[in-house]
């Protein structure tokens, strides 16, 4: 048996067992209701098939630690389009994770990006990516001169391959900082930074996610809180 958890142990990234299989806890909300137990609200991943579920869990509640192993890893490349090859950064042994298990985190990785790899039973069930990656920018048509349209965006392909939709201001070799847990709804709330200027989707781009005072937001470039609104800073 793993190590026990007490529901105060409760985060986001908790790995627990739940009927028998490994979880990641992908949001904890503790609730005190006006009458009754205080109970911790949670959506929980099931880390072998993806699915995702919701439990209430009781306060005093005991939970089993999910007995699964980190290896902080690189990528190497892609075998075809069935697996990535991945490198253990202390052995230096390589495994191939099927592209099933990568999933759309593909759309992130470029070779010798920095992972971890998560093990259960001898065999790896997720990647977990850097928080942020830096992307180039490999194609993007101009955008149209003298648009200014709120929430306007045009396609953009990065140097990984994956397709995404940008603000009209970047351009084709500008270097993306790209907030990777916001995964496949990188179109719509993905985060990129170039020449200074950042753009979040969605709640994201508020003055408080960008850690930036208010008064440093230009004139004129407000924050939408859509799809790729735009924020500009001096650069």
């Amino acid at each position: 048996m793993g190590y026990m958890y007490d529901t105060s142990d409760l985060r986001k990234g908790l790995k627990i067992m739940v009927d028998g299989a490994p979880f990641i806890v992908v949001e904890a909300q503790f609730v005190k209701p006006g009458k009754g137990q205080a109970f911790t609200r949670t959506r929980m991943k099931n880390l072998l098939t993806g699915g995702v579920i919701e439990r209430n869990i009781r306060s005093g509640e005991k939970m089993e630690g999910a007995d699964v192993e980190e290896k902080a890893s690189t990528y190497l490349y892609k075998e075809g389009d069935e697996s990535f090859v991945f490198m253990d950064k202390q052995s230096y042994d390589q495994v191939s994770v099927p592209s099933v298990t990568v999933g759309d985190d593909w759309q992130f990785m470029k070779e010798n990006t920095d992972v971890s790899l998560t093990f259960y039973n001898g065999r790896v069930i997720s990647v977990t990516l850097p928080n942020f990656v830096e992307l180039r920018v490999t194609h993007s048509e101009p955008g149209v001169k003298g648009d200014t349209a709120n929430n306007v965006t045009k396609p953009a392909t990065l140097e990984t391959g994956a397709s995404i939709n940008v603000p009209l201001f970047i351009n084709e070799g500008d270097l993306l900082r790209i907030d990777t847990r916001e995964g496949i709804g990188l179109q719509h709330r993905g985060a990129f930074r170039a020449h200074g200027r950042i753009c979040r989707g969605r709640r994201r781009c508020e003055a408080e996610k960008l850690r930036l005072s208010a008064d440093r937001i230009r004139a004129g470039i407000q924050c939408q809180g859509g799809a790729g609104a735009a924020s500009g800073f001096p650069p």
